[in-house]
């Protein structure tokens, strides 16, 4: 893994990401390598057990969440979400994908759970970000990096009701939207806050003592300071340790709302590489852990996506390989990335984890050259 840490470090000495960690396990073996610092100042290095806005790689601890309600019998996979989100109940759907927001139709049938899931409920971002339902969403759903940009969830919600879907439910993969209508979704079937389910349901059992919506005072020289790349080439700081994840915020999102620690995610992985068991107790069955890393969209779907799919598919909560275009896809390795600059597979073939956390933002959709180079180093 000497390869692996010269890889790392070279990104750090160029000043693309101001540290970097970056673990992989094979079984029981596990590498960590921790690289540079927690900001561009050099004031702490960077530790295994360093905390990071982990973005849209918390996507599957949601999906998770929702999939032992299934389990639960709370709700089922073909149950209309109107029930929980009344608000939901009578969508309308733009006459074509470029259509004005006002061109509607009715949609032909209710957005089920199922839908969510597997981000087909009509809303989210395909690869033309130009067309009008779009641009009418970014006003509701902004970046998703930014814990405050969002109101309450029942106001988002009703704010998300007025704008019309993009496709027919069940008609296309979109990306984002339908993780955070997966965590309202969560608090009001289990009728309590989203960070309270999840504390409950899946990381306490997991031991996941660093994964939360916030980051207390006392673990806040572990918390990375996050930067953006700025125009000149250089980074920008757009959150320090005392910010946005110091407090709760109005809306915790399933989208991308949580931070983390590479050991932490590392459990979380082994847990569905287990088919839902830790430490001999069940916390997912393993029909839902299948559910989740199954591919679950059709070609046409796929091609909507492809700006953020790449040929690829969709489980539940993260992507499916289904064709080996790249020396790193494997079909059936399930993960993703966050727009943080952080991105965490497992491959349930190998019983392999692969994980890389750094606190410099993506510039848009696509995988950074050090998400590349980092997936080719370890693929295998």
């Amino acid at each position: 893994m000497n390869s692996l840490r010269d890889l790392l470090q070279g990104y750090v000495d160029d000043g693309t990401v101001p540290g970097a960690v970056a673990l992989v396990a094979r079984g029981d073996r596990v590498v960590v390598e921790a690289v540079g610092s927690l900001d561009v100042e050099g004031g702490a290095p960077m530790a295994r057990d360093s905390i990071f806005r982990i973005a849209s790689i918390g996507k599957p601890v949601v999906a998770a969440a929702v999939m032992m309600l299934v389990d639960d019998g709370a709700i089922g996979l073909d149950d209309p979400v109107d029930r929980w989100l009344p608000e939901l109940a009578k969508p309308t759907v733009v006459r074509t994908p470029a259509s004005p927001v006002d061109d509607v139709v009715p949609a032909r049938r209710p957005i089920t759970v199922a839908d969510l899931l597997s981000s087909r409920a009509g809303w989210g971002f395909p690869s033309d970000f130009t067309l009008p339902q779009v641009q009418a969403l970014f006003t509701v759903q902004p970046d998703g990096r930014r814990p405050d940009a969002l109101p309450s969830p029942d106001t988002w919600l009703a704010d998300l009701a007025r704008v019309p879907l993009l496709y027919q439910p069940g008609e296309a993969w979109l990306y984002n939207t339908c993780s955070d209508l997966q965590g309202v979704l969560i608090s009001r079937v289990a009728d309590r806050p989203l960070p309270e389910f999840l504390a409950e349901r899946v990381l306490e059992p997991l031991g996941m003592k660093d994964t939360a919506f916030t980051v207390p005072a006392s673990e806040r020289g572990r918390f990375a300071r996050y930067y953006r790349p700025d125009d000149e080439g250089g980074l920008t700081l757009a959150d320090g340790p005392d910010g946005e994840w110091s407090a709760m915020p109005a809306f915790p999102s399933g989208a991308g709302g949580l931070a983390s620690t590479a050991d932490d995610w590392l459990t979380f992985a082994r847990m569905l590489l287990a088919d839902g068991t830790v430490a001999g107790r069940s916390l997912l069955s393993a029909d839902s852990v299948r559910r989740m890393t199954t591919n679950h969209l059709t070609p046409a779907q796929r091609d909507i996506g492809a700006l953020f799919l790449e040929g690829q598919g969709w489980g539940y909560g993260a992507q499916v390989d289904i064709a080996p275009t790249d020396p790193w896809n494997v079909p059936g390795r399930y993960g993703w990335t966050g727009g943080t600059g952080t991105t965490g597979h497992l491959v349930p073939s190998t019983g392999t984890v692969a994980l890389l956390l750094t606190q410099t933002g993506m510039t848009g959709p696509t995988p950074t050259p050090l998400m590349r180079d980092f997936w080719r180093a370890t693929a295998g």
